[in-house]
C-alpha cells in the first residue's frame, strides 16, 4: 500500500490540530497562558490575594464599583483597591485595585489587576503614564488614567483590554 506524504502530513497536522483544540477547550480559559514575564512576576505576588479577605486585610477593602459589565464586550468585575496608593507612583507589584468576579455562591475569584493614577495627581492633558510598555487609557467617568492587567483571567481581547468578554457579573 502507498501512502503520499502529503496525507501523511496532513493527517499528522490534523491530529496535533485536534489535540490541541482539546486540550484547551475544558479549561474555561481561566488561567492565562505565557504571560509575559514582568506579568507573570506581578501574577505570582498576588497569590495572597486569591482570597478576598486577605486582599482586604492587606488594605484593598475599598469597593471602588459595583460588578461592571458592557453587554457583549464583556465584563470588568468589582473593584476593590487600596485607597493609599492612589497618587502617582506607579509600582508593578503593587496595584492600586484588585478585579474579582463574583461567583453563583458569593465567592469572589481574582481575575485581574487595575494600575490607576488620578488626574490630580497627573493632569488628563499629560502624557499617559507607562507600565509594561503599555499606556493607560483615559478614563473620564472616574478622573484617572488607568491600566487593566488580566493576570487570572485570560482575555481574547488582550492581555490589557479594558473589557474582558470571559468575565461575568
Amino acid at each position: 500500500m502507498k501512502v503520499t506524504t502529503g496525507l501523511i502530513l496532513f493527517s499528522t497536522l490534523f491530529a496535533l490540530a485536534w489535540a490541541g483544540a482539546c486540550s484547551s477547550a475544558g479549561d474555561k480559559a481561566t488561567s492565562p497562558a505565557a504571560l509575559p514575564a514582568d506579568v507573570e512576576t506581578l501574577r505570582a505576588s498576588l497569590a495572597p490575594f486569591s482570597s478576598l479577605g486577605r486582599a482586604k486585610s492587606a488594605g484593598y477593602n475599598t469597593a471602588i464599583t459595583d460588578c461592571m459589565s458592557n453587554g457583549d464586550i464583556g465584563a470588568m468585575g468589582v473593584h476593590f483597591g487600596d485607597v493609599t496608593l492612589f497618587d502617582d507612583v506607579v509600582d508593578p507589584l503593587r496595584p492600586e485595585v484588585l478585579i474579582y468576579e463574583p461567583g453563583t455562591n458569593g465567592e469572589m475569584s481574582l481575575v485581574g489587576v487595575e494600575f490607576i493614577v488620578p488626574f490630580s495627581e497627573v493632569p488628563r492633558t499629560s502624557p499617559a503614564p507607562m507600565l509594561f510598555g503599555q499606556k493607560f487609557l483615559v478614563d473620564d467617568a472616574f478622573g484617572l488614567w488607568g491600566l487593566h492587567v488580566w493576570t487570572h483571567r485570560a482575555n481574547p481581547s488582550g492581555l490589557f483590554a479594558p473589557w474582558n468578554p470571559r468575565v461575568h457579573c
